[in-house]
């Protein structure tokens, strides 16, 4: 009698990459995964499907926290969105960012209800990948054909700073969310988050926030 092989988890795999898969496809398998803890991304055919390792979603939720606290103490409108996911059919590709906000439209995002919709919901004004795992499917071109103006990767050591122009993203010094914000000072904190007594450095990156010039 033949012996099945045993179930392979996407724990151990990290990742399975599937090709010619339909939109139909994928929307189902959407909706069959749900709330798992498990990330999609389809580009014109081709499929990924993820397990995120745990070191990535500290960073992510360390840079989101940064993020939040940022806004928090600045008096900025802020709605994250977390790992929604964002799909156009017309362009034939989605994703799961590893973070994501909306600032301007933060008020409006608050209320958005059901899947998104790109013909009446805003794409998010700043999206954050953490590179610690290259994906397979590149997730630039799907982030441009959704119209997210700002991208940031961190890949462990480094946080890039990413603009949508003309349909690619290039990078700058800059962020477009946070004008004012030194970058290279806020992958310090980013990075200091990984020692013990992450509390004294949230304090500190507190501080330093409110002693920053004032915002124009």
């Amino acid at each position: 009698m033949a012996v099945a092989d045993p179930a392979i988890s996407l724990d151990d795999q990290q990742h399975i990459v599937l090709d010619d898969v339909s939109w139909g496809f994928y929307e189902q398998l959407l909706a069959e995964i749900g709330d798992r803890h498990i990330r999609v991304t389809y580009d014109d055919g081709r499929l990924e499907i993820m397990s995120p390792l745990f070191t990535h979603e500290l960073y992510g939720d360390w840079i989101g926290r940064l993020i939040e606290l940022i806004c928090l103490e600045l008096s900025m409108p802020v709605t994250g969105a977390g790992s929604t996911t964002f799909a156009v059919r017309k362009e034939k590709k989605g994703l799961e960012p590893d973070k994501c906000f909306y600032f301007r439209n933060a008020e409006a995002a608050a209320k958005y209800r059901g899947r998104f919709n790109p013909k009446i919901h805003a794409a998010p004004e700043l999206a954050v990948e953490i590179d610690i795992t290259s994906p397979s499917i590149p997730r630039e071109p799907i982030y441009a054909a959704l119209g997210v103006p700002e991208l940031w990767r961190f890949d462990g050591e480094r946080l890039q700073v990413l603009h949508l122009l003309k349909g690619r993203y290039v990078e700058r010094a800059s962020s477009l969310a946070f004008p004012f914000l030194p970058i290279s000072e806020f992958e310090k904190f980013v990075l200091r988050m990984t020692e013990p007594g992450q509390l004294h450095v949230t304090r500190q990156f507190r501080d330093w926030i409110n002693n920053l010039p004032k915002r124009k």
